[in-house]
């Protein structure tokens, strides 16, 4: 295999919790504790769990939009963690995001053209001309009319929107997009308009995609691996069809069995998942998921179980791998 495009190591990004009267930190709010991923080049991962797990907080920190507390963050060879802004400058034109909200991302008082030529201006790409020029190529690749310069984005649907925040984010010839649920704040008859139009430029322009997303359902439509996160941590991920198929942990488990199935004559099994995510200021002892967890035994809350690699490039963090193995 190929030198991975990022590799994340042991990545910690803790927000402090200030209390009391003078404001002091008391606190730590463990918003991503310890990750470890890889994105190869050309390939989407798809990183999935429940909202408030961390997700979006991982990806703005790869994107260096967080500083993080610990951990290294390795792109395209070089480590970034702790570059400054003026270093990480040129790194951003590789590594761009797509905004779940696009109305919330786009400016309201700029037009379309002003927005997507930014980015343009800041890294000092070209001369007026041909950054107009390069504005025009951009509308047309995301399927916009030219006319759409001149426009505000509260003119466009929340798809078209989209398409705007898609055009923004490629505008660089990046190497890595990072898509913070691009696709949950639409309606479902255009979700699959920009789900395929990611994959065409994926396979148009080489990118690879960190995927991020609650609804396993749309992951698998376009990722090649997908990782399970939970309450800060990746607890198991692999080969999209093997997590499918055969997913070894039962907070994975319950997510799949939540998808919903087009037959009403078919009444799947549901393994509910009882109870609240605990908070991230004061995570459960052993395995995070324990409290909740259906199948936990005696070292569930005791021990936080070692990630194990299964065949297929498979990992999982979950003691009930090792009960199978001693079996």
């Amino acid at each position: 295999m190929n030198n991975p495009l990022l590799t994340v190591n042991n990545l910690k990004l803790h927000f402090p919790v200030k209390s009391g009267l003078f404001h002091r930190t008391r606190l730590y709010n463990r918003a991503v504790d310890g990750v470890n991923l890889q994105v190869q080049s050309g390939e989407t991962l798809g990183l999935v769990g429940e909202s408030g797990c961390g997700k979006t907080s991982l990806g703005r920190c790869i994107a260096r939009l967080y500083n993080p507390t610990s951990g290294e963050i390795h792109f395209d060879g070089q480590e970034i963690s702790h570059l400054t802004a003026k270093a990480m400058l040129p790194i951003r034109q590789d590594i761009q995001m797509i905004f779940q909200d696009p109305m919330e991302s786009l400016n309201a008082r700029h037009t379309v053209g002003d927005i997507l030529e930014e980015p343009l201006i800041i890294h000092k790409t070209g001369n007026q001309a041909s950054r107009r020029q390069r504005v025009r190529s951009l509308l047309d690749i995301v399927g916009l009319p030219t006319r759409s310069i001149s426009r505000y984005p509260f003119e466009f649907s929340g798809g078209q929107r989209q398409r705007i925040g898609i055009a923004r984010a490629i505008a660089m010839n990046p190497k890595l997009i990072i898509c913070d649920e691009p696709v949950s704040a639409l309606d479902v008859s255009i979700q699959s308009q920009i789900l395929n139009l990611l994959i065409e430029l994926q396979q148009e322009f080489g990118l690879s995609y960190l995927f991020i997303a609650h609804d396993l359902a749309v992951v698998k439509h376009v990722s090649d691996r997908i990782a399970i996160m939970y309450l800060g941590k990746i607890i198991e991920e692999g080969p999209s069809d093997l997590i499918y198929a055969q997913a070894m942990h039962p907070y994975t488990e319950s997510l799949i069995n939540a998808i919903p199935i087009p037959d009403p004559h078919r009444k799947p099994e549901r393994a509910i998942i009882s109870g609240d995510v605990p908070s991230p200021i004061n995570p459960p002892t052993g395995c995070r998921f324990h409290p909740r967890c259906p199948k936990q035994f005696g070292p569930c809350g005791g021990t936080e179980p070692a990630t194990r690699m299964l065949p297929g490039q498979h990992q999982v963090s979950c003691h009930l791998t090792e009960l199978q193995d001693a079996s």
